[in-house]
Parts: C-alpha cells; structure tokens; sequence
C-alpha cells in the first residue's frame, strides 16, 4: 500500500469509533506490554468520550489516516503553557499508532509532520513525544523525526 492511498487529516465525529479501536491497539501492543500499570482497557471505557471532547478542544489535536474510510492510524496531540515556570508553549505528541501492514509507507512520518505545523501554528517553541524506554523502534522512528532525547525518567516499581 502507498501513502498516497492513505489520507491524513483532522480527525471527525464519523472518525471516533476508529480512532478508539486504533487507541485499543496501541494500548494493547506498547502500552500494555511495557507498563503494568496501564489500564488497557481505557480506550474502551473512556476513549469515546475523551476523543469527542478532543475534537472541540482548540488546545488539542485529534488526526486520523484513513484508507478507503477505515481509520488505519490516529495521533492526539495538546498544547500547554506558557507558565511562569516555563514561559513559553509547548506542544505535546500524546500518542501515535499506524496499523503494522502501513508502518514503512510514511503514514506515521506524515502524521508526525502534519502534528509540527499544528504545533508551530498555535505557537509552541517546541514540541515534545513520551515513549517506552523498552520501544526501540519508537524511539528510533521518532528520531528519524529530527525529536532528541531531553529528559530521562527513572521508575521505581513498589
């Protein structure tokens, strides 16, 4: 499949019953597998509600990539600040997923870029991405994306 057959957009209301069985897959294949203490099963319980709200929140970004109408990726994204603490506005990769079948067509790459020019829209002096220490390929893909390592966070499981 090429990227061309896939469209990246904002997402819609139409989009949201796919966007949380793409949510239901990125929980299920990293979330889940590399943190315990993930419920796995939000994007079930809570997914619907939480996307809808998303789409009429002007701080937030909800994209869907879409193959013949069937949602075969999503990305969420959010902006935050500025704050006395930190004076400037940042933006926020919350999460990605492409379904595996598309992962070498540049959908996630497109879905990347498409989160930048929001971000630089709204103002963020940067933008920032979350992911598993244990998700080598995220990571990597991530850097391919021109995103570098700023801050580590070290978990103590009690």
């Amino acid at each position: 499949m090429s990227e061309q057959e896939v469209i990246v957009r904002r997402a819609r209301a139409e989009d949201v019953p796919g966007i949380v069985d793409s949510s239901a897959r990125l929980f299920a294949e990293d979330g889940g597998p590399r943190d315990a203490s993930l419920n796995v099963d939000w994007p079930r319980l809570h997914g619907p509600e939480a996307f809808a709200a998303a789409l009429l929140d002007p701080g937030r970004l909800l994209l869907a990539a879409l193959c013949e109408d069937e949602v075969v990726g999503h990305l969420s994204g959010s902006m935050s600040g500025p704050s006395a603490m930190r004076p400037v506005a940042s933006a926020t990769l919350l999460a990605l997923y492409v379904q595996p079948r598309l992962r070498r067509a540049r959908v996630g790459a497109r879905l990347v870029d498409t989160f930048l020019e929001w971000a630089r829209e709204q103002g963020a002096a940067h933008a920032e991405v979350t992911a598993s220490a244990a998700n080598t390929e995220g990571i990597r893909f991530y850097e391919r994306e021109s995103f570098r390592p700023q801050a580590l966070t070290l978990r103590l499981n009690l």
